[in-house]
């Protein structure tokens, strides 16, 4: 029985762990723990979460919980290297590109154990950015390199000395949107179904900047005209959000399962979000990405997604192309197909 560890970092990670559970649940082959770097009582982790997902909670919580980046990896590294004294693994699998994602990696190569990254290859190209250093430091240490798209799998085999590590088991996100397709739960808003914005907004740096927020924010409400813009905003950044522009129609975060029918059936959605952009790609929603890369590329040449950075004219130039019905034709792209944690099972039962 081959022994799995799974170490999600925040709340998305569970979004792409679920499909993983569940195929590991369907074989007699292996067996898992998950484990989840902070606290039990994370406010970000509401009780729907895992029930909407379909699966369990995590069976281990290391409690770390801190706004510093270098004390997060030393804190997840001791508490990680503390916990496999007394649940061994033969693979650790780490999700994304967290600070405590690279230091359960670093932990686990350190102990001599093998390492899946899942998503591997993604890349911003931008060494200023903290994530891309986690990513280059987890891909660099994984013995399996678990990629999205055909563009992440060229980064990863071209940096890796052994280009068999790497598979291409495609966007285990999909896996978890067509699981949940037919059980998504409308949530209480006067909405008419295509006759809406959907504004999310999570990213520091466009937070720190109010005044360019503000500009932001004003161009999107000015393009948008009379279709109403709903945002569904958590804590700090709702408050900042609000006392630069009280017309946006902010709500509480929503539930999985709400905010994915909210999305599923907007006129189209203005972002920040990598995996927000994914979903609405799979759904066929247009979408606008408030950054000026992504690392899925394929959600901008073949989905329905497009870069405007953080230029409140592009932003305005775009939205008005949305709201007249006169975006781009989109597709899937290649392995979207539902079956990415089942090819990563398969791959780690029959190598390990």
């Amino acid at each position: 029985m081959k022994r799995i560890c799974i170490v999600a970092g925040a709340r998305p990670n569970f979004v792409k762990v679920a499909p993983l559970i569940r195929a590991i649940e369907k074989t007699d082959e292996a067996e898992y723990t998950l484990v989840y770097a902070g606290r039990e009582d994370d406010p970000t982790l509401e009780p729907s979460l895992f029930e909407d997902l379909q699966m369990p909670r995590p069976q281990v919580f290391l409690g770390v919980d801190s706004k510093s980046l270098n004390e997060i990896t030393s804190r997840v590294m001791a508490e990680f290297d503390a916990l496999l004294d007394h649940c061994p693994a033969d693979v650790v699998i780490v999700v994304d590109d967290l600070a405590s994602t690279m230091a359960a990696a670093i932990v686990t190569k350190k102990r001599g154990l093998k390492l899946a990254h899942l998503v591997a290859g993604t890349r911003s190209f931008d060494m200023n950015m903290p994530k891309e250093v986690n990513r280059l430091v987890i891909d660099a240490l994984s013995d399996y390199l678990f990629t999205a798209g055909v563009k992440s799998n060229s980064v990863a085999t071209r940096e890796q000395a052994d280009g068999s590590n790497t598979y291409m088991v495609g966007n285990i996100l999909m896996d978890t949107l067509r699981f949940n397709h037919q059980r998504l739960r409308r949530p209480q808003l006067d909405l008419e179904e295509g006759r809406y914005l959907v504004f999310t907004l999570n990213r520091k740096a466009l937070l720190a900047n109010e005044d360019h927020l503000r500009q932001l924010v004003g161009a999107m409400l000015e393009a948008a005209g009379n279709m109403p813009v709903i945002a569904p905003l958590r804590g700090q950044t709702a408050t900042v959000v609000r006392r630069l522009q009280s017309s946006l129609q902010i709500i509480p975060p929503l539930s999985y399962l709400e905010f994915g029918w909210l999305t599923a059936h907007a006129c189209g959605i203005i972002t920040d979000s990598g995996n927000v952009a994914e979903e609405a790609t799979f759904n066929g929603v247009p979408c606008i990405t408030l950054n000026s890369y992504t690392e899925h590329q394929e959600t901008v040449t073949i989905g329905s997604n497009v870069l405007v950075g953080e230029d409140p004219d592009r932003l305005a130039e775009e939205l008005r192309r949305m709201v007249s019905g006169s975006w781009k034709t989109s597709a899937l792209p290649d392995r979207w197909d539902g079956r990415t944690a089942e090819r990563i099972v398969s791959i780690l039962t029959s190598s390990l």
